[in-house]
Formats: structure tokens, C-alpha cells, sequence
């Protein structure tokens, strides 16, 4: 066909498409299923897929394609539930067939949903306002916006940071000029200074991560903690208390430099291999080769000299002055593992999770080697024949003393780019592993590594992770003999145990960096000025958040008591040392005298004219300023040493594991098989017989008598067990419930 005449005639069927829209058919097409996908098969169409309808999703062949409200058939929650429960399924079968695993699941359908394009919006409304938006709440103008940038995705007409052409606007700037409205210097200044993502930007991040991130929990390894859902510092150390009692050695790693700057080909290179999709790879690309704007070091001068003097904003007195100390403070105690967040171009909050899926590769190669390393020892008491922990489950940080032959294997475990390797059995294994570790780092992410780098550490050293020293120490016999004053019979240790201690001298790196101390043999407290304006009641009650949350952070240490009592008494020493300054006391223990041990009592000045005391004691709320806590080592919590389950997961992957076999046919298959073979009866089918018995008795009944009534009733009951008998193949069975009894 000539191409005059076929362009001819895509403009008739598009004219056909619009009167159908207008005039709809008498009768129309049934509407598709639901979570039924349904796509324009003719290439031609392609460009129009956006206005035709070409697009899946309920009311794809129903209703005005134009209209985003008829778009909305389903809840969103429900299909991204439908791609956690069909992702974690995939990856079950593959792991339990032995053949070539099933093809990665199609995004493409899930892309072209409006509902999820919603609910993308949503999420970034909240990270914009700090508010929940409901779905019945959002503007039919957002919703056709919403419409025409996924639109743009679809047709690959969609690029980041593209400021010129606002598909959506934000909600903080819902009255912001049109770009082209704007003068030449305008748009200058536009595309030229630094400043936050376009928020359509970190709608398409929001839906890119509802899409990716079931896909690749359902395949990432238990190994790796960091940036994953259901998987916190705590269960990490947690894990190391459970698994690592028995190692030796140690060796432990940094990859911060992949973090800080990734690249492009390798990030991509490791996508592609469990998703195939052209349309989400090509905009992970795109988000990943966009430059970003960055300002230079000459505007940065030049703009400050050109700055002039702005008057200082003066508070209203009885308003509490902005702390952002309280917020460095807070932040100020992150530990080293946990400080590089990975914020890769116009990835946004995408680059955790794409960060995973590059060290996932690594935590594969660990898990291989992990099965390479391990040699059993039958007289050992860590591992069998059969790798089956022997060991004391209920209390598995203790590990007893074996012969020369022990076993020898390996463990790992990642926190973002930090990880942690626990070798069992000589130094030369670990040497082994640190060089095939360095191979690995350098073919692979391209990143050097050396013995400095990967050093190899004896558990008596004390090993640091995520804040807390890893050490063992020796469990002697509790058996003491009298005779001798209580000595103990054998200086011959039973055992090790692991000990999960806080670094304290981390404690106090920490509190001098932030200026709260000074000295390192006796640290001195230091008044903290920056809280100076501040009410006596708003400082306590910040202090506390911050105590709070060391209690917290300490959750599993040894020493949880001894390090939160410490901080306590820093943070109550300089906040002595600063009433003492502010209500002219002198002194600390004048400060203590007046407002007790834990600064509960309000304070004054020699006048007593201060507002905030004056204030309270006309109210009469004298006691409702909050004394710091943990005061007294006996306040501070214990340690929690409850053991960590083996095999532990999170409770959302138990929820979907257990549902998909539940869901499962052969799961339900074995189980009614199992109530067969042991002679039992499901209640369903005991409360069906019961419903039967009755219908077909119910014309025996009479109405006249209660001693007729009584007869029937066992009338009923008699034929019911006969009926559950003779149908269930349960004759001369034990222990039935009659229907009599129970009535």
C-alpha cells in the first residue's frame, strides 16, 4: 500500500475511534476482568496509545479514555499487593525446581495503570507537604495531569529534570509561572541554578519504586540489611549475636566508594538481569546519564558578595525559637555504616534500591563461597554432617570448647556498603577468602581493595560494627570449692561467649564532636549554648527525645545501662552548666540544689522575674516541666537478649510466604489428605452435615408437642451421624460428637 494511502487511512480509523468515543454503541463491549491488561496491537497506534485508550487497566475498552475518573476501577493498594504476592511466588518456584527458571514478570502492563500513578502521587504529596492527601481529595485537574505524564513515560516523550515543560505542578508551588511566560534571563536562571528535583521527577521515582522493589525483595539475599523493608541495624545485631558466636576471624570491608559514585553501565548491567523491560531500563538510564545541576565556586563568591544585609527576624516573646541543634544532635549519633545514603543523579529515592541490586551480586558470590568453605567435624559441636546447628539454641552466643578438628566455615552479612566476614578455623582460610574477595571487587564494581583495606582481625581484638564491639569472652565453671576460700577448681574455661558490647569511646567522639564535652580520660561537660533561648521545658523535653532514642539504639548491648547512664550524665551536666549561665546561678550544684537531680523543678533568676517561671507558677503547672531521664543507672532498661529465631524474616515476607501456600493446590491437597488418613472431619464439612440433616428432617417436625419436638430432635441427630458415616467412610469411629450431645 502506498504510504499517502495508509496515512489516509490511520486518520479514518482514528476519526472512527473519536465517533465511537462520542456516540458509544448501542450495546457495548463487556468490560475486561479485573488486573486485565490489555494493549494496541497495531504499531501504527502506538503514538496514540495515550488518547485511543491503547492502555491497560480497567475501563480500557469501557467509558471516555479521556476521562481519568473512569480510569480508576481498582485499588491500588490491591495491585501492588498482586505484584508482591506473584514476585515472591516466582521466586519460590525457582528455587525449589531444579530447571531453568520462569522468565522475569512484565512491568510494562503495571506502568501504563493509572491507579498507580495515583498512589505514586500520593506518597511524593506527603514527602512534599509533611500531609496525607486522599484519593477522594485530589483535583480533577491533578488527575488529568497525572494522565498526560504518564502519558509522556509511555510514549518516551518524558525527561528528567526538565524544567521547561512541567507535566505536573508541585503543591507548594501550584501557582508557579509558565516556563514560557518567562524572559530569556528567567529561564537562564531557571536551567542554570541548583535547586530541588521537579516534583513530576520524583513521581515517576515513586512509581518506579512500587514497581522494582517487590520484583527484587522477592530475590534479594537474607544477608544484606540495609535499605530494605522489615530490616533495621538491630536485626543485624541481632544476627551477629545468633550466628557469629563461633568465629575467629574476622574480616571486614568498605564499599562506600560504589555508593558515592556508581556507574551507569554497571547499575544497568545489573538490572537487566532480572528485568526486561525496555521502557523501565530506559528511564533508569536516563535518570542515571541526566547531568545534574550543580552550582560552580565562582557564582557561589560571586553571589555572596553580592548579598547584602538582612535584618534579623525577631520571635514574639512566648514562641519557641527553631532548633536546629536539637537536629544535629540527633543526626550527629548516625553510625559510620549508616551515614552514606546513596543518592545517585536523578535517581532519587530509587538509588537504595539500585544500590542493593549491584552488591546483590556480591552477596551471592559470599553465599557460594560460604558453601565452598564449610568442612564439617563430627566432634564438634557447631555443625554435623548435615550443617544442623548442635549448639545450645537457647542461648547461641555460646559456643563450648571442642578438640583441634573443628569445623570450618564461613558467614557474611552486609549493611549498605559495609559487610562483615566471620572465618572459623585458621588464618590462612581468611587469607584465601581476602584474596578471592579482592579478585571479585576488581573484575566486578571495578574497585580496588588491598590487605589494608580488608584487614584480618582475631575476635580479641574487638571488632567494630554498626557502633557496637564484637569480643568474646571466656565462661569459667561456676563450681567453686569451699574448703580452699572459693577458688574455682580448674582455671580451664567450658566455653566462649559472645559479648555485643557499645563502644563507648565512640559515645564519646560523638558528644565532643557535637561540643557537649571536652577532654578524653575525664570528659568535662560543656554548657550548650545554642539552647540558650530556649524554655527550661522545651530543652528537657528534647534532651529526653534524644536519650530515648540512645536507650533505643542500645537496645542489645551488654553494656546498655553503663553507656545510656553515661550519656545521661553529660547531657544533665551541660544542660546544669547551662541554666547556670542563663538564670546566673554560678554554679552546677546551685542548679541541682533548686531544680533536683533531674531539672524538674522550674528555675529563676536572683530576681525572680523570670517569664517562663513566673508564667507557670500563675497556672499552677509547676510539675509540668519533664526531668530528664535516666538519671540513676537502676532507670535504664536491661538488655534485651532475646534470641533471634533461626531462619528469621520479616513479618511482611512470612505474611506473603505463608499466603502462597495456603494458596497453594498441593498444599491444600496434602491436607485434606492428612484429615483422610487420620479419620478427622474439617468444620466446614461437620456444619454442612449439620445443615443437611436438618432440611431433610425438617418435614418430620410437629408442632404440637415439646415431647414430639425432643423425638425428632434425636430422630434428626441419629440420622445426621448416620449420614456423616456413611458419606465420610467413618463407621465404628471413636469420638464423634453427636448432634444430641452437643445440643
Amino acid at each position: 500500500m502506498p504510504p499517502p494511502r495508509r496515512a489516509l487511512l490511520t486518520s479514518l480509523l482514528r476519526l472512527r475511534a473519536f465517533s465511537s468515543i462520542a456516540s458509544p454503541h448501542p450495546h457495548p463491549p463487556a468490560p475486561p476482568r479485573r488486573h486485565q491488561f490489555q494493549f494496541v496491537s497495531d504499531p501504527a497506534a502506538s503514538t496514540s496509545r495515550g488518547v485511543l485508550g491503547g492502555i491497560g487497566g480497567a475501563g480500557a475498552g469501557s467509558g471516555n479514555p479521556l476521562d481519568p475518573t473512569q480510569l480508576l476501577r481498582d485499588d491500588p493498594v490491591a495491585i501492588t499487593a498482586s505484584l508482591w504476592v506473584s514476585s515472591f511466588r516466582a521466586a519460590a518456584d525457582s528455587v525449589s525446581a531444579s530447571s531453568t527458571p520462569a522468565p522475569p514478570q512484565s512491568l510494562t502492563p503495571f506502568l501504563s495503570r493509572l491507579e498507580l500513578w495515583v498512589l505514586a502521587y500520593q506518597k511524593a504529596y506527603a514527602d512534599e507537604t509533611g500531609s496525607y492527601l486522599p484519593r477522594s481529595s485530589i483535583p480533577a485537574s491533578t488527575l488529568a495531569s497525572l494522565l498526560s505524564l504518564r502519558n509522556a513515560v509511555l510514549d518516551a516523550r518524558f525527561r528528567f529534570g526538565n524544567r521547561l515543560t512541567p507535566f505536573i505542578q508541585s503543591p507548594r508551588s501550584a501557582n508557579a509561572p509558565d516556563p514560557a511566560t518567562l524572559s530569556k534571563r528567567k529561564l537562564r536562571a531557571l536551567l542554570t541554578t541548583p535547586g530541588p528535583p521537579p516534583f513530576q521527577d520524583r513521581v515517576v521515582q515513586e512509581l518506579l519504586l512500587l514497581l522494582l522493589e517487590p520484583v527484587y525483595e522477592a530475590r534479594f539475599s537474607p544477608k544484606s540489611f540495609a535499605f530494605r523493608p522489615g530490616r533495621s541495624p538491630h536485626a543485624a545485631i541481632r544476627t551477629i549475636r545468633r550466628s557469629f558466636a563461633p568465629y575467629l576471624w574476622y574480616i571486614k570491608g568498605d564499599l562506600s566508594p560504589l555508593l558515592h559514585s556508581p556507574d551507569p553501565a554497571l547499575v544497568v548491567g545489573a538490572l537487566i538481569r532480572d528485568v526486561r523491560d525496555k521502557k523501565v531500563v530506559d528511564l533508569i538510564r536516563s535518570a542515571l546519564l541526566t547531568p545534574v545541576v550543580t552550582a560552580s565556586d565562582d557564582a557561589a563568591v560571586k553571589k555572596k558578595t553580592k548579598r547584602k544585609y538582612q535584618k534579623k527576624k525577631v520571635l514574639p516573646e512566648g514562641e519557641p525559637k527553631p532548633d536546629p541543634y536539637w537536629l544535629q544532635t540527633f543526626f550527629g549519633f548516625a553510625p559510620e555504616e549508616a551515614m552514606t545514603q546513596p543518592d545517585w543523579g536523578h535517581c532519587g529515592v530509587l538509588s537504595p534500591l539500585l544500590a542493593n541490586v549491584c552488591l546483590d551480586e556480591l552477596d551471592k558470590w559470599m553465599e557460594e563461597k560460604i558453601k565452598e568453605f564449610y568442612k564439617p567435624s563430627k566432634s564438634d559441636v557447631v555443625g554435623g554432617d548435615d550443617g544442623i546447628e548442635q549448639g545450645n539454641t537457647s542461648w547461641p552466643e555460646f559456643v563450648p570448647t571442642s578438640g583441634p578438628d573443628k569445623t570450618r566455615k564461613v558467614d557474611y552479612i552486609r549493611y549498605g556498603g559495609h559487610f562483615l566476614i566471620g572465618v572459623r578455623g585458621p588464618r590462612a582460610d581468611a587469607a584465601v577468602l581476602r584474596k578471592q574477595l579482592v579478585e571479585f571487587c576488581d573484575q566486578r564494581f571495578r574497585v580496588k581493595l588491598d590487605n589494608e583495606s580488608l584487614p584480618i582481625e582475631h575476635i580479641t581484638k574487638g571488632i567494630m560494627f554498626l557502633d557496637h564491639v564484637l569480643c568474646r569472652r571466656v565462661v569459667y565453671p561456676t563450681l567453686r570449692y569451699t574448703a580452699t576460700g572459693g577458688k574455682i577448681i580448674s582455671e580451664k574455661g567450658v566455653g566462649t561467649l559472645l559479648s555485643v558490647t557499645a563502644s563507648l569511646k565512640q559515645c564519646i567522639k560523638q558528644f565532643r564532636k557535637l561540643e557537649f564535652l571536652k577532654g578524653d580520660r575525664e570528659p568535662d561537660p560543656q554548657p550548650c549554648f545554642r539552647m540558650f533561648h530556649a524554655t527550661q521545658a522545651h530543652t528537657n523535653s528534647q534532651m529526653n527525645k534524644l536519650l530515648l532514642t540512645m536507650a533505643e539504639w542500645y537496645r542489645y548491648a551488654d553494656n546498655r545501662k553503663k553507656v545510656v547512664n553515661f550519656c545521661s550524665y553529660i547531657i544533665r551536666g551541660s544542660l546544669a552548666k547551662l541554666y547556670a549561665a542563663k538564670y546566673k546561678l554560678r554554679s552546677r550544684a546551685k542548679v541541682y540544689k533548686i531544680a533536683s537531680r533531674n531539672l524538674s523543678r522550674p528555675l529563676k533568676d536572683k530576681k525572680g522575674q523570670s517569664p517562663e517561671y513566673h508564667n507557670l507558677l500563675r497556672m499552677g503547672l509547676l510539675d509540668s516541666i519533664d526531668g530528664l531521664q535516666y538519671t540513676r543507672m537502676s532507670m535504664v532498661p536491661d538488655p534485651d537478649y532475646t534470641p533471634l529465631p533461626s531462619g528469621w524474616r520479616p513479618d511482611h515476607e512470612k505474611i506473603l510466604l505463608e499466603y502462597i501456600k495456603l494458596t497453594d493446590q498441593q498444599t491444600l491437597e496434602e491436607q485434606r489428605t492428612c484429615i483422610r488418613e487420620e479419620g478427622l472431619i474439617t468444620p466446614q464439612d461437620y456444619i454442612s452435615m449439620l445443615v443437611w440433616g436438618y432440611k431433610k428432617n425438617a418435614v418430620l417436625l410437629p408442632s404440637s408437642k415439646g415431647s414430639d419436638t425432643q423425638g425428632s430432635t434425636e430422630d434428626i441427630g441419629s440420622d445426621t451421624d448416620e449420614l456423616g458415616e456413611k458419606e465420610l467412610g467413618n463407621e465404628g469411629r471413636q469420638g464423634f460428637p453427636k448432634f444430641a450431645e452437643m445440643s
